[in-house]
């Protein structure tokens, strides 16, 4: 089976190298630089533990009025709850990286995952860069994502193009995250590449809106992470100009297709996950309230196990919806899990329904479907079940 044709967005080069941060046998420093000066734009962490790079790459961002050339992504080391020694750190990689290639600190943007608390191994980063730098331009977009990397089993790439009478817009994006997933921002990492020539204020709002309806729609264990983060530069190669209405939506729509393709894949690749639930909640007093009801099925222990041993526990589900915080009547709610109704106007249909559910809970994507009848209200969340494979790698996650 031959490996796709990635369509590379124009005026992007790729550098990978091995700098044992974690392991002695794999990449896990990264550096993606634009050849021309790119419209720059991030989303973060709303945790209140920002990690250094969180940090440094907002405070480079706000500088240079949305404006950069280059993207830096370490594995092995989050640089999280590290203090001033840790922002200096951060720092100092952007000097050494910049002092090998022909860009400055600030116009590169950083970005870290790992264990937290660990402070950044510098001799490690020296010994590194020239290699880093030595690569550039010689390392593919996959060995870049490969790079990137935790306790992920797959690289994630998505990439979509855009047709436009001035020419074809090539984006492209990659990923990383397979556990403590509940991103709100934006342990994940995103970065987003585009070739068009677009606004540095709408390309902010672009990206927070993509990354909103992607990324910030998913979770595998209900932990926001200190390092989360989606990065992104449109550097205008293409010399396509995105600047109507109509241009900015396509535009807009294409990011979305990516970013969900790569959401999709975190869920997939959820840390000793089996299955995708796809929880979907309508008639909510409000698209908020929805979310709280989706939140509390797609984040709930009970919920998920029950998934993961093929149980098709109806009142687990309810229970959540309860306790959820959503404003409801309870004899208005009716859940459906394959389709099937489970549950109809706050009663459990009367039917022994397990045998004609259990070819549903064998699926790897299972639709969970809930109704909660009191207003417009509706939301998607894509959740991951909880297997005992989860309890082992974070049991053990440092050693």
């Amino acid at each position: 089976m031959t490996s796709p044709v990635i369509p590379l967005p124009k005026g992007f080069s790729f550098a990978t190298a091995a700098a044992g941060f974690k392991r002695p046998d794999r990449d896990d420093l990264a550096l993606i630089v634009s050849e021309p000066p790119a419209a720059a734009a991030g989303v973060f962490t709303r945790n209140l533990f920002q990690a250094a790079p969180v940090l440094v790459a907002k405070k480079q961002l706000q500088a240079s009025g949305g404006h950069a050339r280059a993207i830096l992504v370490n594995s092995g080391q989050a640089n999280a709850c590290t203090g001033e020694d840790g922002l200096a750190d951060c720092r100092a990689t952007l000097a050494l990286v910049a002092a090998a290639t022909d860009l400055s600190p600030e116009e590169i943007l950083p970005a870290s995952t790992g264990v937290i608390g660990a402070r950044l191994k510098l001799d490690k980063w020296k010994a590194a860069v020239p290699s880093l730098a030595a690569s550039l331009g010689q390392t593919s977009a996959v060995a870049a994502a490969k790079a990137i990397l935790t306790t992920d089993t797959f690289p994630k790439l998505a990439w979509g193009t855009l047709a436009t009478e001035a020419g074809e817009v090539r984006v492209l994006g990659m990923c990383k995250g397979a556990g403590m997933i509940a991103p709100n921002m934006a342990t994940m990492i995103g970065v987003l590449l585009c070739d068009a020539k677009v606004g540095s204020l709408w390309w902010q709002e672009a990206v927070a809106a993509a990354a909103d309806r992607s990324f910030n729609s998913i979770t595998v264990d209900g932990d926001t992470s200190t390092n989360d983060c989606v990065l992104a530069l449109a550097n205008g190669a293409s010399e396509v100009v995105i600047d109507s209405a109509e241009g900015r939506q396509a535009l807009l729509a294409v990011m979305v297709e990516v970013c969900q393709a790569m959401a999709f894949m975190l869920i997939q690749d959820a840390e000793g996950g089996t299955k995708i639930l796809r929880v979907k909640v309508q008639g909510a007093a409000s698209h908020a309230e929805a979310e709280l009801a989706a939140r509390a099925v797609g984040n709930s222990p009970l919920v998920k196990t029950a998934f993961f041993g093929q149980d098709a526990n109806w009142g687990r589900i309810v229970a959540a919806l309860g306790r959820s915080g959503a404003n409801f009547n309870p004899d208005e709610v009716s859940v459906r899990i394959g389709g099937i109704t489970v549950f109809e106007r706050g009663m459990p249909v009367a039917d022994d329904l397990d045998a004609l559910l259990a070819p549903h809970m064998r699926r790897g994507e299972i639709s969970l479907d809930v109704e909660l009848g009191n207003g417009p209200g509706r939301y998607l969340l894509l959740a991951s079940d909880l297997t005992y494979d989860y309890i082992k790698i974070n049991a053990d996650y440092r050693t």
